[in-house]
């Protein structure tokens, strides 16, 4: 049997010091022993600060454990000494001495104690008693996780399961939960290679991902609350946190009761799964006789429940830790079974020094083809099994006897107490983490890497984009790529959802940056800026569903116009710059369809949609791009209690789209509703002067007038737009944008006007990228002009030449080849216009060869001419 672990000191009450449930479990194991920090001793009083003193005693329920009265007395000794009430230094060198005593009873001697100390230890002693126990708890469930998923990927192994429910990947969409895929994750790796599951369907298993991961989900809960319980004094009333408790410890009795009934049926399911009868029926007895029942376990999960009920947290936090030691015995039981099925009578026979018959060569052969392929973890931890077990254990014993004394290797070896334990723990992580299928790297969903060509077609593009921004006079601005989280929201309407949040590093709640318009303003607003003209072309995130053409990562570039100027004037300039940046990025055919917030709430206005209800409806017009009308009637009016009158006099007005001055003109004729009403008549207004202002600059000619723009987001108060491709790559809308009146005044400042636009720059790369592919059109990653190629070893020579080149700001790149074919091979390849050769022979010569790839036309030049000639040549052919 194994050792127990040597005795350590864990220190309590000094600066900086903490109490972890490990040493709790240590301490209450008899494994370490309590020493008090004296600074800590030298502070509290020599003596009870009252005359009037009664004697008192701590005491305990009798139906504790030793060990939980240890950890319970270990907690209280934590809380005495955080406690900033006076209390007599007696009383904690009392506890502690009691704590070293290692007695197989908790007895302490009764102290004269103050009134005030006791309403000090009474208060304290009850809160430690359940915290103590929880330390207890938390230590063995957190031991317990990794060991009980090892040992089902085992038992996946011996019953040949399949598998197809660890295909589980966190996506990030809330489609699956991060702790269920963790757990599938896992169990994938332990599986990787095995060649006996995927056979036969066992719920037991296909469950494993949604009990295992609840199981770990409910550990982390425990394990955060015992982590500030045990170094947290105690305030005021503790009823307040026995409940919190109670809902805790409710949660993980059912977790453990989920976790318990499935391992109890692959148990059995091993059982089955032996291949020798005589074999299987000594197991079946063995655990018949000692492995808990479900009855057992079910009543323990009754009395806990009922303890729950009852708001009697004591006898709760106990009765599940009485369910813990159980549930983890079934776990030992379900590993014996495994390694039974899957190792058994081999096992037996060697350890026993048996000698297969001689005679059954044949037999033995075939067995040896058939012989059992594990997973690559699973085999890690199998072996790891049997080298631990000792090697004479099983010497002289019939086959009940031999699975006895198997069965109780194998749980001591699950023993946290014994030393090894910790070993066991550290091989499984080993195992998981070490394993070649982790290994392998993948991308993040919706993210992508771009290759060498792409970076080429991405920096042409980024080169046009910020040329036609610094043309109308823009400056760069950068913001950081998180924002406070408070500076994001309720600024994109039903889309706030699509906000990726980050976890707290702090005390400040932070998100990354959804667009790049809000850190715009809160910049404007943060420096009290009355005019800026910028552009910023960076990176935003949206927890949005990847498909074609979206992702959770991409660029955007906006170019954005902030400031009181003339009437219509940025709204002019802004879509100029839109239809600038796709006419000279070259896409192919696209439009530009326009509309007008004051004319939308106008429009909706006239069809009798309450005001309150304009944006959430606005969202649902907005989607008409993608669906049809008579889904977005379904949603207006059974998920958003428009009545199918209103809905259907909302869907004769968003029909109408053409040419924005024919399209204006009817809309403006005689006796149109619009011109009634006040919001929309100004919008037509405002509309009128933009289309003649984009009629004159020739700048209308892609803009389409469509009253079914409705753009969700919150913030736009003018007009707005959206750039949509019309060739043959779907990838949906590639820019869009609006004014935005009152979104700067959101962050405290004065009210600040501002209209921007907002490029799609990875839909346009798809576009490019696709464009190339269908024109043939061979992309060079680099722009490298020359490559010297130097004839034998001479690094310096190489140097010296290209370092020519490079201060006449030349592009060049240099080769040490034996083979003067290599040269012209790697200039080809990289599409490098000009190739310059030294071999021994010009070096001698004083001259270069410079060959023109393109043409293979070759002259030798002098050497002291090179760089000149190249220049002249450079020039010539751009």
């Amino acid at each position: 049997m194994a050792e127990k672990p040597q005795l350590t000191a864990v220190n309590i009450g000094g600066k900086g010091s903490s109490l972890t449930s490990s040493s709790i479990f240590s301490i209450a194991n008899d494994l370490s022993q309590v020493r008090i920090d004296f600074s800590v001793l030298d502070k509290l009083s020599s003596s009870s600060s009252s005359s009037s003193t009664i004697k008192h005693q701590i005491t305990f329920p009798e139906f504790l454990t030793l060990e939980e009265c240890r950890a319970s007395l270990t907690v209280l000794l934590n809380k005495l000494l955080l406690s900033t009430s006076s209390i007599n230094a007696e009383i904690p060198n009392l506890i502690s001495q009691t704590l070293n005593s290692s007695s197989d009873r908790i007895i302490i001697d009764s102290v004269d104690v103050s009134e005030g100390e006791k309403g000090i230890l009474d208060n304290c002693l009850s809160i430690a008693t359940l915290e103590g126990i929880c330390a207890l708890l938390d230590h063995g469930v957190s031991k317990l996780s990794p060991v009980a998923e090892m040992v089902a990927a085992l038992s996946c192994e011996a019953e040949n399961a399949k598998v197809s429910a660890f295909n589980l990947v966190d996506s990030g969409d809330g489609k699956c939960l991060k702790d269920e895929a963790g757990v599938a994750s896992d169990l994938k790796v332990l599986l990787n290679g095995s060649k006996l599951t995927g056979k036969v369907e066992v719920e037991a298993v296909s469950i494993i991902p949604e009990v295992y991961g609840s199981f770990r989900e409910v550990v982390r809960a425990v394990h955060s609350r015992v982590r500030v319980g045990l170094n947290s004094g105690v305030k005021g009333a503790v009823n307040g946190s026995e409940k919190a408790w109670g809902t805790v410890l409710s949660c993980l009795a059912v977790a453990l009761r989920n976790l318990v009934e499935v391992s109890l049926s692959r148990v059995e399911i091993n059982i089955g799964s032996v291949g020798s009868e005589d074999l299987k029926q000594c197991l079946k007895r063995l655990v018949d006789e000692k492995c808990p029942s479900r009855n057992s376990l079910r009543e323990a999960f009754k009395v806990a429940s009922d303890a729950a009920f009852e708001e009697m947290y004591v006898q709760l936090v106990q009765t599940v830790n009485t369910l813990f030691y159980l549930v983890r015995s079934v776990v030992s039981w379900e590993l014996v079974t495994s390694v039974v099925s899957l190792e058994g009578s081999d096992l037996l026979e060697r350890k026993q020094g048996g000698i297969p018959n001689q005679g059954d060569t044949k037999v033995d052969k075939k067995s040896e083809k058939r012989k059992k392929i594990l997973g690559k973890g699973t085999t890690v931890f199998l072996q790891f099994i049997k080298d631990r077990l000792p090697g004479s254990f099983l010497d002289n014993a019939d086959e009940f006897t031999s699975l006895q004394k198997l069965a109780e290797e194998i749980d001591c070896m699950l023993d946290p107490k014994v030393l090894g334990f910790d070993d066991f723990l550290e091989k499984i992580k080993e195992v998981v983490e070490s394993n070649e299928s982790r290994r392998l790297p993948k991308l993040a969903k919706g993210t992508r890497d771009f290759a060498k060509e792409q970076m080429a077609v991405r920096e042409k593009a980024f080169s046009v984009i910020t040329d036609v921004f610094k043309r109308h006079g823009a400056m760069a601005l950068d913001t950081p790529v998180f924002e406070l989280r408070e500076t994001l929201m309720g600024k994109y309407g039903e889309d706030s959802k699509l906000i990726y949040d980050l976890a707290d590093q702090g005390g400040e709640l932070c998100s990354l940056r959804y667009d790049l318009t809000v850190p715009f303003a809160r910049y404007v607003a943060m420096n009290s800026l009355t005019s800026f003209k910028r552009y910023q072309i960076a990176k935003v995130y949206r927890r949005d569903n990847p498909s074609k053409g979206r992702y959770r990562e991409f660029y955007q570039c906006d170019f954005d116009i902030a400031g009181q100027y003339e009437k219509m004037g940025p709204d002019f300039e802004v879509i100029k710059i839109l239809t600038e940046l796709l006419d000279e990025l070259n896409i192919g055919n696209y439009e530009v369809k326009l509309n007008h917030r004051k004319l939308l709430d106008g429009m909706l206005d006239i069809c009798g949609v309450p005001p309150e209800k304009f944006r959430t409806i606005c969202s649902s017009i907005d989607k008409l791009d993608k669906q049809s009308f008579d889904q977005v009637k379904k949603e207006m009016v059974e998920e958003k209690g428009l009545t199918a009158e209103i809905a259907d006099r909302i869907g004769s007005f968003v029909k109408d789209r053409g040419s924005p001055l024919e399209l204006l003109a009817k809309l403006k004729q005689k006796g149109s509703e619009f011109l009634k009403h006040e919001g929309s008549a100004l919008a037509l207004k405002e509309l009128e002067t933009l289309f003649n202002a984009l009629a004159k600059a020739k700048g209308i000619d892609n803009i389409v007038f469509d009253l079914s723009l409705a753009r969700g987001l919150d913030y736009y108060t003018g007009v707005i737009y959206e750039a949509v491709f019309k060739g043959t790559t779907q990838v949906g809308s590639i820019a869009a944008g609006g004014r935005y009146d009152n979104l700067i005044g959101m962050f405290g400042s004065k009210q600040v006007p501002a209209v921007g636009v907002s490029l799609g720059i990875e839909r346009v790369f798809a576009i490019m990228e696709q464009n190339q592919k269908d024109q043939n059109q061979v992309i060079r990653a680099n722009e490298t002009e020359v490559l010297v190629g130097v004839m034998g070893d001479d690094l310096t020579l190489a140097a010296e030449l290209v370092s020519e080149l490079w201060s006449a700001k030349i592009k060049a790149e240099y080769t040490i080849v034996k083979k003067v074919v290599k040269i012209f091979e790697r200039a080809e390849a990289s599409g490098i216009p000009l190739a310059v050769m030294v071999g021994d022979r010009e070096l001698n010569a004083g001259i270069v060869k410079v060959r023109d790839v393109k043409t293979k036309l070759e002259v030798s030049i002098p050497r002291d001419t090179m760089v000149q000639e190249i220049q002249n040549r450079l020039r010539n052919s751009s």
